[in-house]
């Protein structure tokens, strides 16, 4: 056995152990094949079967209609903050919702290629909850509304979707993709870089239904940033980055053979409940989000003293419990936990913490 502390990171995260376990024993000759899947051409027939399985499995596990494309594209989240806007914008105008860091970046970023326009935020109370969605004035000429449907660093998630009235719904998924089942006929386009809750760090996942890809965009627009171009390559304009359509791909037949992604939301959400219960009752630690807004991956809390939050962090670490410093630009702490991260973990760390809570009180 291997010695492996219960890892809280917000990404690169924790993998599960039998997908890991699974990678060790292909390393050196994956499948018959002499070598290892980093070194394999992205044009042999090996890997393009592994790739295609990949999209398969994905497909299935989401329930993806046929006419979305599955793209796995480098780069990660962040450029798709660019990319959306150049691929999408036809009328010239998108709304933002801003809930968080992520989607102020996103919303930043997009204003440097039309008339975007902010539509609802949260920043007035720290980002710690969701804007009432359900009847904002959306512009009628928006090409498409964004979302970043759960925050990484400010621990908030939609609880449901906002009403678009007909506008085409983008939404970034990164930290809570494939951890609870997803109707993919509500949006036009899905994206989630990977290293947070399915693989390794260098991709992203980008779900497009077919009619947001055009072939009347500006040719001045670099051929990578075309999402046509991913489209019509079937991901393979460019050498991939196989290793991690791999892992990935692991990780989605995991989760096909452990029930899918109802059970997956199932356990989520028992994962997460003696974390937040702890918090509704503690002294010393508080939770950051209003109860009703809460994320099942990215749970946000502080003691409200800098000194006291550091202290807990290199207790923690000695203890076992790494990565549960906040992230940078907010301070405070931050458990993630994701879907390989099991309820004993969750169910340690509280342990840890009510203990922490005794000798500190």
């Amino acid at each position: 056995m291997y010695d492996r502390i219960y890892n809280f990171s917000a990404g690169p995260a924790t993998m599960p152990e039998p997908v890991l376990e699974e990678i060790r024993d292909e390393m050196m000759n994956y499948r018959g094949s002499g070598m290892c899947v980093m070194e394999m051409s992205h044009r042999s027939k090996v890997f393009q079967q592994i790739a295609r399985e990949a999209q398969e499995d994905l497909r299935e596990l989401m329930g993806i209609p046929d006419n979305y494309k599955i793209l796995f594209i480098q780069g990660g989240a962040t450029l798709q903050f660019s990319m959306i806007p150049m691929n999408l914008l036809k009328a010239g105008a998108a709304d933002y919702i801003v809930t968080g860091s992520w989607s102020k970046k996103a919303y930043k970023e997009a204003k440097k290629f039309g008339d975007i326009r902010l539509l609802a935020s949260s920043e007035d109370r720290n980002f710690s909850y969701i804007p009432d969605c359900s009847d904002l004035p959306v512009n009628p000429e928006a090409d498409y509304v964004y979302i970043c449907e759960n925050e990484t660093i400010h621990g908030t998630t939609f609880q449901q979707l906002p009403n678009t009235k007909g506008r085409v719904l983008v939404s970034d998924q990164s930290s809570m993709f494939l951890s609870q089942p997803c109707n993919v006929s509500d949006y036009g386009l899905i994206y989630a870089g990977v290293q947070k809750n399915v693989g390794p760090a260098g991709m992203v996942v980008v779900i497009l239904r077919e009619d947001l890809i055009r072939d009347d965009l500006d040719d001045k627009l670099p051929v990578y940033l075309n999402y046509k171009t991913h489209a019509d390559s079937d991901s393979m304009y460019n050498t991939p980055n196989c290793w991690c359509i791999y892992c990935c791909g692991k990780v989605f037949r995991y989760l096909k053979n452990t029930g899918g992604l109802e059970a997956m939301h199932r356990r989520n959400q028992e994962k997460a409940k003696p974390l937040y219960d702890f918090l509704d009752q503690s002294k010393l630690f508080r939770g950051n989000v209003e109860p009703q807004f809460r994320s099942l991956m990215n749970v946000t809390f502080a003691t409200g003293s800098k000194e006291l939050d550091a202290e807990t962090v290199a207790a923690a670490k000695a203890a076992g419990f790494d990565n549960l410093n906040g992230h940078k630009s907010v301070g405070g702490l931050r458990a993630s936990i994701y879907n390989a991260m099991p309820k004993a973990g969750v169910e340690a760390l509280v342990a840890f913490l009510e203990k922490f809570e005794a000798e500190h009180r």
